[in-house]
């Protein structure tokens, strides 16, 4: 089987499985530009040689999911095949290498987008979005542990050494995030959306202001809107990363969330 190369852009917000303990959508590019989604991966107990960052390039045994309509959507040929880092693309030159990438085909009215996803023919799921504006972030509190009958299956499972080569050692499911991060903004024709973003990167940016701050949740938060809204929707070149759930994707009016965020400085107009 030949190797796959895809330059990973996309890591969510690691999400608790009763069937798999613990998952991550991983989305990027491969080499001509196009859109895959790699799910599920238990990104988490991979090797640390395999934990790949974003904008690394990897190389893996790659097959069509046969349980996603999907297009874009694929899966390891087996959760025990290695995953091989084999480069990676810096930010010299204002992000340019990445741009040539990612920047391929942008969309900028979010009615076309949403149509495109919805027509089964075409039954787009990844898409690169560039906001004409962003007005505002909003942070919402919601429940802040898991499920308490997933966490029992898990147990469950953890106690008949299902989901452990290693039962003597268990896995740590991740922590919770206790906030909901979403932007608001507009598109091309001024059409207003709420979408919430789902990138592994606020959650690492939560949890480090928190352990900053000693746990002062309101520093922390503020924190996060900085960086969100202050810097990238104002001072960034900012284009979102929408992804579609395979449960949502028909039914749902829009069935896109923010899955990543891109951010290169804006462009100085030339003067001459």
């Amino acid at each position: 089987m030949a190797k796959t190369k895809v330059l990973i852009t996309v890591k969510t917000y690691p999400t608790i499985s009763s069937k798999y303990e613990e998952l991550v959508c991983t989305a990027g590019f491969l080499e001509d530009g196009t859109w895959i989604r790699i799910y599920p991966i238990q990104f988490r107990k991979k090797s640390y040689n395999e934990q790949y960052k974003k904008y690394d390039w990897i190389e893996l045994d790659l097959i069509k999911n046969s349980k996603d309509f999907r297009p874009e959507s694929f899966r390891q040929y087996s959760f025990d095949d290695e995953i091989k880092i084999v480069g990676n693309i810096d930010t010299k030159n204002n992000w340019q290498e990445r741009k040539d990438i990612v920047l391929q085909k942008v969309y900028i009215n979010l009615t076309t987008l949403i149509e495109e996803a919805h027509n089964k023919e075409i039954c787009t799921s990844l898409a690169v979005f560039k906001p004409k504006r962003i007005l505002d972030f909003k942070i919402e509190s919601v429940e802040r542990e898991w499920d308490k009958k997933k966490l029992a299956k898990l147990e469950a499972e953890r106690i008949n050494g299902n989901l452990f080569k290693q039962p003597e050692n268990p896995f740590d499911v991740v922590r919770k995030l206790p906030y909901k991060f979403s932007y608001i903004f507009e598109d091309i024709e001024d059409k207003e959306s709420c979408l919430m973003i789902e990138d592994w990167e606020i959650g690492q940016l939560y949890w480090k202001c928190l352990a900053k701050y000693n746990g002062d949740e309101l520093k922390t938060i503020a924190d996060v809107r900085k960086k969100y809204f202050d810097d990238f929707a104002i001072t960034k070149d900012l284009h979102l990363f929408l992804g579609t759930s395979q449960l949502h994707h028909f039914p749902s009016k829009n069935p896109f969330i923010i899955i990543g965020v891109f951010y290169p400085k804006k462009e100085q107009p030339s003067l001459f």
